[in-house]
């Protein structure tokens, strides 16, 4: 009788338990494709890989336990985008993220059915990944940085800290689509307050060498670099040229002035890694990319290097320094 007992008791607990087993044995983990333009140090470095975990972790993911991640870096190498994007496809990923606007359109090349979010994007409608901002209407969603609509506010800040400057160089890189849009933009807001622009690209650590022997030959006394991954990669370097030739430097995205550039003024891009999670979480639970709009940026921050700009010779103005979210000794 015991031993009948003993049995019931153990069949009991068995059947008891075996829903729990079978759910732990079905827990979903999801497969997460992530596109860069950078390297995989440089992604690290800048703090944006904690930022895409911590904010997953806010709403319930756990890396290695409920999602993973399936990086490709192209370690600034635009022509390996369109190979990295294929065997992402290939994987079976719920959803791709990518980093960069050549990665955007290396994925949107790629796949149409897919969902991506798109980390950072200047501007999603002019670059032919959304219908609109609103309802993007494909397979892509994600933040704009708004950089095309900040050409003539950069323009502002580096004339207002060098107010005797006549020429402003513009570094862009012609593998980025995004940039030819922006340019248009600068020019005029230079040509409107008398300065001459020289427009320079680079796609490879030699180019951004040469690219600054030309703006010293042009006689250049300033400098904006436009947003784009690789430079990001490169902005100590970009920083280092700049203050080797005494050109004042600014570029549209935060990180630029910590590595030792004059100023940047844009949006956190830190926290579009963060705030990433929430796209992540909606297409995960259902919602269609089209349907999610791309977010704008609330705030531009400006940071200035004050330590740079002393060794440029710069006094930067006060009006400047009020404005100031971020002063860097």
């Amino acid at each position: 009788m015991i031993k009948r007992r003993k049995l019931l008791v153990s069949l009991g607990v068995s059947a008891f338990m075996a829903p729990f087993g079978a759910f732990a044995q079905q827990a979903k983990i999801h497969r997460i494709g992530h596109l860069l333009v950078i390297s995989h140090r440089a992604f690290l470095d800048s703090g944006r890989h904690r930022a895409l975990i911590q904010g997953m972790a806010d709403l319930g993911y756990v890396e290695g336990k409920n999602f993973v991640l399936e990086d490709r870096f192209a370690d600034g190498k635009a022509d390996l985008l369109d190979r990295f994007a294929a065997e992402l496809v290939r994987m079976n990923l719920d959803l791709i993220l990518s980093t960069g606007t050549p990665a955007h359109h290396a994925m949107q090349r790629a796949t149409r059915t897919i969902p991506i979010v798109a980390m950072a994007d200047a501007d999603p409608v002019g670059n032919g990944l959304a219908a609109s901002l609103a309802r993007p209407g494909g397979n892509i969603t994600g933040m704009s940085t708004s950089a095309a609509e900040l050409a003539p506010k950069l323009v502002e800040l580096l004339t207002t800290a060098l107010p005797k400057s006549s020429r402003i160089a513009v570094l862009a890189n012609s593998g980025n689509r995004a940039h030819s849009p922006v340019l248009p933009s600068i020019v005029a807001a230079a040509q409107q307050s008398g300065r001459q622009v020289i427009q320079v690209s680079a796609q490879s650590s030699d180019d951004i060498e040469r690219a600054f022997a030309r703006m010293v030959r042009e006689r250049a006394d300033a400098v904006l670099i436009l947003i784009d991954g690789f430079f990001f990669q490169h902005r100590t370097q970009i920083a280092e040229l700049a203050l080797k030739h005494r050109l004042a430097s600014i570029y549209p995205a935060s990180g630029y002035a910590e590595a030792g550039g004059l100023m940047n003024y844009g949006s956190d891009l830190t926290d579009h890694y963060r705030r990433a999670a929430t796209f992540v979480d909606k297409i995960l639970k259902g919602a269609k990319p089209g349907e999610l709009p791309f977010e704008q940026p609330t705030r531009f921050y400006l940071e200035i290097n004050r330590k740079t700009a002393s060794a440029l010779g710069i006094k930067i103005p006060q009006e400047l320094l009020m404005r100031t979210d971020k002063v860097i000794e």
